[in-house]
């Protein structure tokens, strides 16, 4: 059974670090680790949830569609996911 909580665990497993330190999620990537937890979110979902649960990312996609990349943004410095 899923618990809401695990939404949150999905989220921070997501998240890539790449070479040069920029933190990443991608909409495919987070509807991947839910569903390893017995949640079934759509690319839709997934974003609208980013979008209203993680102030601290922003969408930096290259294209249209569902299927987003967020990147960390904090001007202050901190990470706060």
């Amino acid at each position: 059974m899923p618990r809401d909580y695990e939404i949150h665990i999905a989220f921070k497993n997501s998240i890539r670090v790449e070479a040069s330190g920029r933190r990443t999620v991608s909409t495919v990537d987070f509807v991947s680790e839910l569903s390893l937890l017995h949640h079934q979110f759509s690319l839709r979902e997934a974003n609208q949830w980013i979008e209203h649960y993680q102030s601290s990312f922003r969408d930096v996609s290259r294209e249209e569609g569902e299927r987003r990349i967020f990147q960390l943004f904090n001007p202050n410095g901190g990470a706060n996911f």
